[in-house]
């Protein structure tokens, strides 16, 4: 199982980055550095944090309820924590924009919906027979 997690870590993190890197160029190339630097922030935490999550999903399996449900809340309340910093460091520098940065921490999961939007456009798939 956790080859599976990594392969998909590996597919969407690296799509994720180069997404942003080349999003994040266009805007410094075109004068908009506190943009770029936002978005390729923002894009960095949320590798980051789709990482944490593969490798905290094993650890939460197999356990009893109560340590559990505590090893998932810790989880999330990490993961917030570290969602949370690149907000405040756009907030605390102005050569870096919030708005993309926020983008940027979303930007997982634009490349999973993404990906999916185009499996769906590229395979043929069956009309419904009541439609």
């Amino acid at each position: 199982m956790e080859e599976g997690i990594r392969e998909t870590q590996k597919k969407y993190c690296s799509r994720a980055m180069a997404v942003a890197i080349v999003g994040g160029l266009i805007l410094i190339l075109a004068g908009q550095k506190g943009l770029g630097k936002g978005l390729v922030l923002g894009a960095i935490f949320s590798v980051l944090n789709f990482i944490i999550m593969g490798e905290m999903l094993p650890l939460r399996m197999g356990k009893t309820k109560g340590p559990a449900i505590a090893a998932a809340l810790i989880s999330v309340g990490l993961r917030y924590v570290l969602l949370a910093a690149p907000l405040v460091i756009a907030i605390k520098f102005d050569q870096i924009d919030i708005i993309t940065a926020a983008i940027g921490i979303f930007m997982i999961q634009l490349v999973i919906i993404a990906d999916h939007f185009r499996q769906y456009l590229t395979s043929p798939h069956k009309k419904s027979e009541l439609g």
